[in-house]
């Protein structure tokens, strides 16, 4: 069973939901922005994904303009900035995916054949 971490009305997590059903891996949904994963979490799936912190980044969303996190992530330690991600789900790229040892963020259907095909 894969952990979906994304948003009911975001398109890329409607697709990416398809892929993988098409692939036949079952989900765990959890809304990301009202539920998104704790620091302890976070940072869990920022090591196992393999990608920087900034990736996680949802570049997109206006709370990323709103709060100029475009600015802050230039000057903030990477620990401030993971914190945040950690407090605010709307400010992560969606959707995170995870089985607990393998992740991915954001969806490209070659990467979840790659990583989600049994």
């Amino acid at each position: 069973m894969l952990t979906f971490f994304g948003y009911a009305k975001c398109s890329t997590c409607t697709n990416a939901k398809k892929a993988l059903a098409k692939l036949g891996r079952p989900i765990t949904e959890i809304d990301i922005t009202t539920e998104p994963p704790p620091l302890v979490q976070l940072r869990s799936l920022i090591k196992k994904s393999g990608r920087p912190y900034t990736d996680f980044l949802n570049r997109s969303g206006i709370l990323y303009r709103e709060r100029n996190m475009k600015e802050k992530v230039k000057t903030l330690p990477e620990d401030a900035v993971v914190a945040m991600l950690a407090s605010e789900g709307r400010l992560l790229k969606r959707p995170i995916v995870t089985d607990g040892s393998r992740v991915t963020v954001g969806f490209s259907p070659e990467e979840f054949e790659k990583i989600w095909r049994r």
